[in-house]
């Protein structure tokens, strides 16, 4: 009897640390998608940055040129 309690103990001890780690696992995948996801928006906007400073700097040089002429 003691031996049938021991096993089930042991069964259900690794069950709860099977769950943990199936858990963590899941834990880690979503934070490393959220990861590449902020990765992807941070390029964008980097982006959007180096665009919007080039149509400045565009427009800033276009009176110089009208200057000129």
């Amino acid at each position: 009897m003691k031996k049938l309690l021991a096993a089930l103990a042991v069964t259900t001890l690794a069950a709860c640390g099977i769950e943990t780690a199936t858990t963590a696992a899941t834990v880690a995948t979503m934070k490393k998608q959220e990861m590449d996801q902020a990765k992807k928006t941070m390029e964008q906007v980097k982006q959007k940055i180096e665009q919007n400073t080039r149509q400045i700097l565009e427009r800033a040089a276009q009176p110089e040129e009208k200057a000129k002429e």
